[in-house]
């Protein structure tokens, strides 16, 4: 077990992992109990060796690592990668590049959706993963040796997990299909927190102008609060509190009383004058009609005169995923079906890269009153047929 817990041993692991065409890489952190991730271990494999890195230990520099992380001729191999990526960027405000997602690749490599590390093991390598350290307090030192073990399987079995769907990737020219998503993956706007539209992540069902402003700002003044204080936000205010908040409008402590599960430190407490001078500021705002524009694009709900339209591409989709070998809600979640069908093409993802050349070019031809399908006896297949170029060419219109 190599296990680095002061800066030479680090230094030496890093020079080692330059050296390495790609490392496989995992991390265990807590955040129960914070508003950020707190990095209690960091999981490294190559082809020679693994090692841990204890972030914990006393008066430890992790900048050679961050430097591995970003140096471009290492390939970073991770499963699920968001979480890790996160905590690195949050650290040394960097991304690391040039990143490999086992779970990105699988999903179209016959394994689905967002397939568990521990299911992409057992299908590839035909092992089973002991989960017995599972719910490790990864912050407490000592470590066991049993925990340190389950920690480094996560990146040990990663080794062959990448390399089959490498060569899976290449040899069915699928290796193009998971650039989208890894550039998606590595876009530094997904680790910039950004408290204005936080509360964009809230479920409601009121959308008045005045119910949004109030909205938008209790939750900005929510998520300021925790990361100040480093808390989770539930322990500053449940969603549906704020909720109630925004529908209710209290202007004093009296009101503020009545606001259904409002807890009493709320009205003893310093939250109550924040919250009450937050829903003033809200109140003269003012009020155009972009916040109603954002709200309403968050779900498009489907009329029932386009129903039938989204059973054909349901269907279509089928016939395309099973011609290709890829699970269908890889390609289209029901939601981006019905989108479509309802014309709401905006950011979605049927119409973006290889799910547009593989179902998403056809289906706005189905759309468009452009395609059918029909069974070629010979071939024993089904076959979808778009008109001539000129009529295709209204695809683009």
């Amino acid at each position: 077990m190599r296990l680095v817990e002061d800066n030479i041993s680090l230094e030496d692991l890093c020079r080692e992992l330059c050296g390495q065409e790609y490392i496989t890489i995992d991390t265990e952190f807590v955040r129960e109990k914070t508003y950020f991730p707190k990095l209690c271990l960091i999981q490294v494999a190559f082809k020679d060796g693994a090692a841990i890195v204890d972030p914990l230990s006393k008066g430890l520099d992790l900048a050679p690592f961050f430097d591995v992380l970003t140096n471009s001729n290492v390939l970073k191999v991770f499963h699920a990668g968001k979480q890790d990526i996160e905590i690195f960027y949050q650290l040394s405000k960097k991304i690391p590049t040039p990143v490999f997602d086992t779970q990105i690749a699988a999903s179209v490599c016959g394994f689905g959706r967002s397939v568990s590390y521990d299911n992409l093991v057992e299908s590839i390598t035909k092992t089973e993963l002991d989960k017995s350290s599972r719910l490790t307090d990864w912050s407490v030192r000592p470590l066991e040796e049993k925990q340190l073990q389950y920690a480094l399987r996560d990146v040990t079995f990663l080794i062959p997990c990448y390399e089959f769907l490498k060569d899976y990737l290449q040899k069915h020219n699928r290796t193009s299909w998971i650039i989208e998503e890894t550039e998606e993956l590595l876009d530094e706007r997904c680790y910039q927190i950004d408290p204005e539209n936080a509360w964009q992540k809230i479920k409601h069902s009121a959308h008045s102008g005045l119910f949004l402003a109030a909205l938008k700002e209790l939750a900005a003044w929510r998520e300021r609060r925790a990361m100040r204080y480093n808390v989770p936000k539930r322990t500053i205010a449940k969603d549906e509190l704020l909720v109630a908040l925004a529908s209710s409008l209290p202007k004093n402590l009296a009101e503020l009383k009545l606001v259904r599960n409002i807890r009493p430190d709320f009205v003893k407490g310093k939250f109550a004058a924040e919250i009450l001078e937050v829903l003033d500021r809200a109140k003269k705002m003012p009020m155009t009609g972009e916040l109603k524009k954002i709200d309403r694009e968050k779900k498009v709900h489907c009329p029932p005169s386009a129903s039938a339209l989204v059973e054909v591409l349901k269907l279509l989709l089928k016939i395309k995923c099973e011609q290709n070998g890829v699970v269908e809600n890889v390609v289209a979640s029901e939601q981006e079906i019905r989108d479509l069908a309802c014309g709401n093409d905006k950011d979605n993802l049927i119409l973006k890269g290889w799910r547009y050349e593989l179902f998403g070019k056809e289906a706005l031809a189905f759309r468009k009153g452009l395609a059918t399908l029909s069974y070629d006896t010979v071939q024993k297949k089904i076959v979808v047929s778009v008109q001539d170029k000129k009529k295709r060419a209204a695809l683009s219109d």
